[in-house]
């Protein structure tokens, strides 16, 4: 399997042999250690970091606002999400309203589905 790391602008073409059983594969091409890490996890349980966004819960103060007034706010996990658990995780995210005002780092979601995972603002919105 052909991969290019992620983990810093280089972006090493590497190749990942898998081998038997439970051990880590052999990783070549890499520059350095941290592209045989990202290989070894990105083999056995890929990760991504999610970005979307969440509905900011209707009230009387955000009808007084304006037509420009933003309806969303950006939020992003804290820590990378399986991949597998995406989809699940971006319905909930949709699902979510929250009220203002918020800021960055202001936690929307805590412990989603007791992964450890928390969705947090990205923005200041009042």
């Amino acid at each position: 399997m052909e991969l290019t790391c992620i983990v810093c602008p280089v972006g090493c073409p590497m190749v990942v042999e898998p081998r038997s059983g439970d051990s880590a594969p052999d990783v070549s091409g890499n520059l350095c250690p941290r592209g045989a890490v990202y290989a070894n996890e990105e083999t056995r349980a890929p990760k991504r970091a999610v970005t979307a966004t969440c509905a900011i819960a209707a009230t009387p103060e955000n009808g007084k606002r304006g037509p420009y007034a933003p309806r969303r706010v950006p939020v992003k996990t804290s820590t990378p999400c399986p991949r597998e658990k995406i989809p699940a995780l971006l319905a909930d995210i949709y699902g979510t309203k929250i009220s203002l005002p918020v800021k960055p780092g202001d936690v929307v979601i805590a412990n989603w589905n007791d992964t450890g995972i928390d969705v947090v603002a990205t923005r200041t919105l009042a």
